[in-house]
């Protein structure tokens, strides 16, 4: 394996050379692998080491050797925060302001990437970096997700050099309905399973790498599936924490919440959300209504458990090639908690089917309101339980402050400068002969090992809920579903009430429109406008007269 390493200074030193390269520090070292770990629906509050009950070590483990980001934030839903993620722009620079399932005609909104952003793979594949994608990939228009459609936006003709996983947004575990390995759609083969799929896939291009690419560097995309509904997970996994919910969502609330606030991911000060009020209390429940809600929730733990597995795995595959040490591993989530529904009423003669058959159900605003622990709202909304992640980064050979949390904001814009910086490249402004937007993110590098600096505004918008955060300051509104969509502003002071509790928008009218004028601005350079918050049927019958 030196022999390798060594190899792969030498290549990044010639690229330096050739000026590709602008981060001198790693022309004298081998330049590190770099893996980025999205899980899929997973609220503030879930992983094991912030008082869930879950278990997940292995992402713990991560935590504990690496440093993590208490104020990261995505951009509340799958499409715009995938988009984001791989290309450091904001969703709508890219045409991914809403889903794939429609394009509302204008440039924010075509449902599919332009060409005038790049994604992760496409730049890194120019300083000879082997791209690899698994899992998730939900950023083609769903109209050209089929075998003979046009594969211009399909991963391996955005950058990747393999790809193995399910196209679109997903709907089963068991038969994915667009599971595709390269440019090749298949039907899934019996006993399968999209999160071990992802994971033995994902085992099998690193190992494979390791036998004939050693002298070059790799960036690996996996993008879990889980914890996203419908809830379905191994019937193993499930065992493990039946009946280990049955204190119910009161109590588990609290309890996270005082371990976050224990660990440090909040303020000692933060004050814990009310219920939600359409979640009636633990104790009205009858014994039967407890027996399902605990099933409910066992299978969602059990779906986090088994990323869970397949990541140690991945981590025991880097270790068994002797690079763990030279490997970045990021990990976090694309949105909050959903609190959407699925399937229907269960009785406890049901639960024996839920969990491992095609029974299509969810958790519910029940269960995802502890996901978001401490936090108000869910996926799809831009209030801090929608758009607040965990950011973890392990980085064993050159993080110094191991198992640190650090108080750092940042935003899945940051993603792409960040790794341009560790790998050492350099992010191109032209790309097959497209002029390629600038870089509103930047490299957060320096805050590994605890460097904290001030945010430029950072700005959201879904579904027409709007929110810019200015240093102390949030503004935001959820929108309304008839036009002009757009609802009432409120104003939060983040420092002192991070959890959205009192809104100050009577006090400081001046500062609510200075950070409206500030969004308004934004909106308009980055084809955020027009806003559209009609349904989801009303959008797909929208595209097709577009």
């Amino acid at each position: 394996m030196k022999n390798s390493l060594t190899s792969r200074a030498i290549s990044g030193a010639k690229m330096l050379g050739l000026g590709l390269f602008v981060n001198p520090t790693f022309a004298s070292s081998p330049r590190p692998n770099i893996i980025l770990i999205l899980a899929d629906d997973m609220g503030y509050s879930d992983l094991g080491f912030m008082g869930s009950g879950i278990e997940t070590p292995n992402i713990d483990g991560l935590a504990k050797n690496g440093i993590t980001f208490s104020q990261y934030y995505n951009a509340g839903r799958s499409c715009p925060t995938r988009a984001s993620l791989l290309t450091g722009l904001y969703a709508h620079q890219t045409g991914m302001g809403w889903m794939t399932a429609s394009n509302l005609g204008t440039p924010g909104y075509t449902g599919d990437l332009n060409q005038q952003c790049v994604t992760i793979a496409e730049a890194l594949k120019q300083t000879d970096y082997k791209c690899y994608m698994t899992g998730k990939w939900h950023l083609a228009y769903e109209g050209n997700m089929k075998p003979e459609g046009p594969k211009y936006n399909w991963p391996l003709q955005r950058g990747f050099d393999k790809y193995f996983g399910d196209l679109a947004g997903g709907r089963n575990y068991y038969s994915p309905e667009t599971l595709t390995n390269g440019n090749e759609m298949l039907k899934a083969p019996a006993n399968f399973y999209l999160t071990t799929a992802v994971t033995d896939s994902t085992v099998s291009f690193i190992n494979q790498h390791f036998k004939t690419q050693n002298e070059k560097p790799f960036f690996f995309y996996v993008s879990y599936f889980a914890p996203h509904r419908p809830l379905q997970a191994l019937e193993k996994d499930i065992a493990k924490y039946r009946g280990k919910f049955m204190e119910g969502w009161d109590k588990n609330r609290q309890q996270r919440f005082e371990r976050l606030k224990k660990i440090g991911m909040i303020n000692k000060n933060a004050v814990l959300t009310p219920r939600d009020k359409n979640v009636p209390a633990w104790e009205s429940l009858t014994e039967s209504e407890k027996q399902v809600w605990d099933a409910r929730m066992a299978v969602y733990a059990a779906q986090m458990d088994c990323m869970d597995q397949g990541i140690g795995q991945i981590i025991a595959t880097l270790k068994k090639n002797g690079e763990l040490e030279n490997t970045v591993i990021l990990f976090l989530s694309d949105n909050g908690g959903c609190a959407e529904g699925q399937g229907g009423n269960l009785s406890v003669e049901d639960l024996p089917l839920l969990g491992i058959d095609e029974n299509q159900q969810s958790y519910r605003t029940n269960w995802a309101n502890v996901s978001n622990t401490p936090f108000r709202e869910y996926k799809s909304f831009v209030h801090q339980g929608g758009i607040t992640t965990p950011m973890i980064v392990s980085w064993p050979q050159k993080i110094k402050n191991k198992g640190k949390i650090t108080s750092q904001v940042g935003h899945i814009v940051d993603i792409m400068p960040t790794i341009m910086d560790i790998a050492g490249a350099k992010y191109p402004l032209q790309y097959n002969e497209n002029e390629i937007l600038p870089l509103p993110g930047k490299s957060l590098l320096t805050s590994l090992n605890g460097k904290v600096f001030k945010r430029e505004p950072l700005f959201f918008e879904h579904e027409a809920n709007r929110a810019v955060i200015d240093g102390e300051w949030k503004l935001v509104s959820k929108g309304n579903y008839q036009a002009p969509y757009v609802g009432s502003w409120e104003l939060y002071n983040l420092t002192k009430d991070r959890t959205e509790t009192k809104n100050l928008i009577q006090q400081y009218p001046e500062k609510a429109a200075e950070l409206e004028a500030l969004w308004n601005k934004w909106a308009t350079e980055n084809q955020v406008f027009p806003l559209d918050n009609s349904g989801w049927f009303e959008k797909i019958e929208a595209d097709k007269t577009n």
